[in-house]
């Protein structure tokens, strides 16, 4: 008990000490590559955890001197049957997405340490947020957009799909949990009831996507998709992730009147991914400007945490940081 408490006012120190709404990383991937690591996989960015894991801290680092208040660690596409369909074994797959959080936490630490002979610096010391990516992730179809997973797919095959995962992250002890690009309400009840079921005491956040500005993928009601999420202590905070960013400040005010926990967005750049042809379609893109703009219009329509997802970068961060903490000083 005293461990949860201990969590969760980390959570809410991080948005007190940033002004009122921290701010989230941005997009991993597009920083990965733009580092020249190949992540042309299955795996995505995870398979750096494998070829290139200094590449990942790099990253990391290029968050933190951006202003990041939160670090999404790199296990969003890291699952162990993925791994084990590159022929690694169960072992290697739980320590590498261990490893995720060990290199964010390293990161965040080393970062932290060097400020120490800066007392006057105006950054705040980062929480590590352990990514768990849908099970649409880790299909690679382009189905965590849409949410058809099939009739197949009930609540406890997802919690099966999810619940070693979940184990090894929480015992690699990061600050958070965070289920990103939740298409439906049927994996949201079980990311619910696993964390349940598990008596996790680290606070967690669930992302949904959203196509219409309006719905989940998967055409269901956000209200119906929160119903379930409201009744659980342990969900800290809601709201959206890699959905492009003039959708972003309606379904702020949507969640606004749906649930009282903390709304957390992190959109795309607006471009668009085609899942099956797997590459990005030419789109009328917000860059650092917009952000900056409209991270001041998201945090007086209710945002708690702000970030960037695909196709956002440090700078993406640093324009989010300078507006909304250059206004909270």
């Amino acid at each position: 008990m005293g461990l949860k408490k201990a969590f969760t006012s980390s959570l809410e120190d991080v948005i007190e000490k940033a002004g009122g709404c921290a701010v989230v990383d941005g997009g991993f991937a597009t920083q990965l590559e733009r580092h020249g690591a190949a992540i042309n996989d299955p795996l995505w960015s995870a398979v750096c955890l494998i070829k290139q894991p200094d590449l990942i801290k790099r990253v990391h680092l290029d968050y933190l001197e951006a202003g990041a208040d939160i670090l999404i660690t790199s296990s969003y596409q890291a699952t162990i049957p993925g791994f084990l369909s590159r022929g690694l074994s169960i072992e290697q797959g739980e320590l590498l997405l261990k490893k995720s959080v060990k290199l964010a936490v390293e990161a965040r630490n080393s970062f932290w340490d060097a400020l120490k002979v800066t007392p006057d610096h105006r950054y705040n010391r980062a929480l590590v947020a352990a990514s768990i990516g849908s099970y649409g992730a880790y299909l690679a179809d382009g189905s965590e957009y849409s949410g058809c997973y099939g009739p197949r797919v009930d609540v406890d095959k997802l919690k099966d799909f999810h619940r070693r995962r979940l184990q090894v992250l929480v015992e690699a002890g990061p600050d958070l949990l965070a289920f990103e690009t939740i298409p439906n309400k049927l994996e949201a009840q079980a990311c619910v009831e696993l964390l349940e079921e598990q008596n996790v005491q680290i606070p967690s956040w669930i992302c949904f996507s959203s196509v219409d500005g309006e719905n989940a993928p998967s055409g269901e009601g956000f209200k119906e998709c929160l119903e379930v999420i409201n009744k659980s202590n342990k969900i800290h905070a809601v709201g959206i992730n890699c959905t492009p960013p003039h959708l972003i400040q309606s379904l702020i005010c949507k969640f606004k009147e749906l649930t009282s926990k903390a709304i957390i967005v992190y959109p795309n750049s607006g471009e668009i991914w085609d899942g099956k042809a797997k590459r990005w379609l030419p789109a009328k893109c917000f860059d650092d400007e917009n952000f900056e703009c409209f991270a001041t219009i998201w945090r007086d329509s209710g945002a708690k945490l702000i970030g960037g997802c695909c196709r956002t970068t440090p700078s993406t961060v640093q324009a989010i940081s300078k507006v909304l903490k250059g206004q909270s000083q």
